[in-house]
């Protein structure tokens, strides 16, 4: 359940790439990836956000066939030990609640939840949330890349494509590179460079399943005081989760 999540609205506003670009080697720009750490730097200085996401994602139908399927998603966050992400997808209608001591995760198709103790932060749960159960929440990258991540060194390539304009603002559009993944990231302009849109394809599979998701920002939200605490709908059941080692 990393708090990495998924993320197309709006012209790329780019222009085209030439034959001659498009033959060079492969490489991995150092100011594509100091932007990521510029835009993470910026996120770990907001203490408390909000993201509305809007996102399509293929999935491969019983005919081989890719089918484009929307979804949305809210995340609150509030650090350094707090988070509620009600996600509204086709494949995961799901809420995860973390309040400092556990993590409940909520599967809203089986009208069932699970509670497991986890740290005192949100890097370390999901870090535990993967290594231990192998969950993931979508983008949780977005929020734990930081300088000298290990994720930073599978970078096979990283480049700058060009500005754009994403729901009337102006992004910087990078491209990036590493085993099993292609992505784009569109990051705000400017002192916020909040990430604005992100998309994401599957390399390693034949099929190159796409998934795209625009991110709108809150970035002084003002949260119920019951926000990241999780209670059962109606005849929720409790279930156990097992490590998955």
């Amino acid at each position: 359940m990393k708090i990495s999540i998924l993320i197309i609205a709006a012209a790329l506003g780019c222009g085209a790439i030439d034959a001659q670009a498009a033959t060079q080697s492969a490489q991995v720009d150092p100011n594509a990836v100091d932007a990521l750490t510029r835009m993470s730097a910026y996120l770990r200085s907001i203490p408390a956000f909000q993201i509305t996401l809007r996102t399509q994602r293929d999935d491969v139908d019983v005919y081989g066939q890719l089918i484009t399927l929307g979804g949305g998603a809210i995340y609150k966050v509030r650090r350094p030990d707090a988070f509620f992400i009600d996600l509204a997808l086709p494949s995961m209608p799901a809420k995860y609640v973390y309040d400092g001591k556990t993590v409940t995760v909520y599967d809203a198709r089986t009208n069932s939840y699970a509670k497991v103790q986890a740290p005192s932060t949100i890097r370390a749960t999901l870090e535990l949330a993967a290594q231990k159960y192998g969950a993931t929440v979508p983008l949780d990258d977005l929020f734990t890349w930081s300088e000298g991540d290990a994720r930073g060194k599978t970078l096979t390539s990283a480049h700058f494509i060009g500005k754009a304009q994403i729901a009337g603002k102006t992004a910087n559009h990078y491209a990036f590179r590493q085993p099993g993944r292609d992505w784009q990231i569109w990051i705000a302009d400017g002192d916020k460079p909040a990430p604005l849109r992100v998309s994401i394809v599957a390399s390693d599979d034949p099929a190159r399943p796409h998934f795209q998701a625009d991110l709108s920002w809150d970035t002084a939200p003002k949260f119920a005081p019951n926000a990241f605490a999780f209670a059962p709908p109606p005849n929720a059941r409790a279930v156990d989760v097992r490590p998955i080692h």
